[in-house]
């Protein structure tokens, strides 16, 4: 009996825990938690990248934005920033707006509030002092959002905010023809799309699949008549400070 009893408070507290991991299944991005899984402005598609900044990955990637003109959110690894800090300065100074993904790329599947406060706060002030940006984004590792890093995110003011529509980037195999083919379904306006320009949790180089699809997926935009940008031009309503809220210029150094 006492070995059912606790069996039934574990697995109660573990379902506590990934609760607000529910965000990650389609249908409730779709319908429950629209602002989350980022849906924004109609006319507008919101570019994001995770897992950066990457010495190999992220230059080409910045200068073929340059080319096409386009800015967008980079979610960075605290890890990847400390070994790459002038890169997270020069992601600001080229315009592009910098966002929180976590020290380390870790499922969180076990509880750990203390340790999701202190990494997320030590990112985050990581990100502030070593790009000159204070973020307002967060994305967790594999999407799931666990009741422990959301309470870590609002406490930090950060915004939680996943994905509506993918390119697979990540995959052996992948190229610029299969990531446009994989997100064209989900580019359409209000829709956010999740890019990688490092491959420290993917095929190597797959971000060379990345590269070539900018283009493709540029064209697509263009075509379509949406304006293709950086999540402070999503329309997202952010937490905390009023005065945070809104769209917001990255500061230049």
């Amino acid at each position: 009996m006492r070995a059912g009893a606790l069996l039934g408070a574990a697995a109660a507290v573990e379902l506590l825990h990934l609760a607000p991991a529910a965000v990650r299944l389609p249908p409730v991005r779709r319908h429950l938690a629209r602002r989350t899984a980022g849906h924004g402005a109609r006319g507008h598609l919101a570019l994001t990248f995770d897992d950066g900044p990457d010495p190999r990955g992220t230059p080409p990637i910045l200068d073929a934005l340059d080319a096409l003109g386009i800015h967008a959110t980079f979610f960075l690894l605290g890890d990847m920033l400390e070994r790459a800090p002038d890169l997270g300065r020069e992601l600001v100074v080229r315009g592009h707006e910098v966002a929180v993904h976590g020290w380390h790329h870790r499922r969180p599947y076990r509880p750990a509030p203390a340790r999701d406060l202190r990494e997320l706060r030590r990112t985050t002030e990581a990100v502030t002092a070593l790009t000159g940006s204070r973020p307002l984004w967060y994305r967790p590792p594999y999407g799931v959002l666990t009741t422990g890093l959301a309470l870590a995110a609002r406490h930090l003011d950060l915004r939680p905010v996943l994905w509506t529509t993918w390119g697979r980037d990540w995959e052996p195999g992948a190229t610029g023809p299969t990531v446009y083919a994989t997100a064209r379904p989900g580019l359409t306006g209000g829709a956010t799309l999740l890019l990688h320009d490092s491959d420290c949790t993917s095929a190597p180089d797959s971000w060379h699949a990345t590269l070539a699809a900018l283009p493709l997926i540029a064209a697509h935009c263009h075509h379509h008549g949406l304006t293709l940008g950086p999540l402070r031009d999503h329309a997202i309503p952010t937490t905390g400070n009023p005065a945070q809220a809104g769209p917001r210029r990255p500061s230049r150094r």
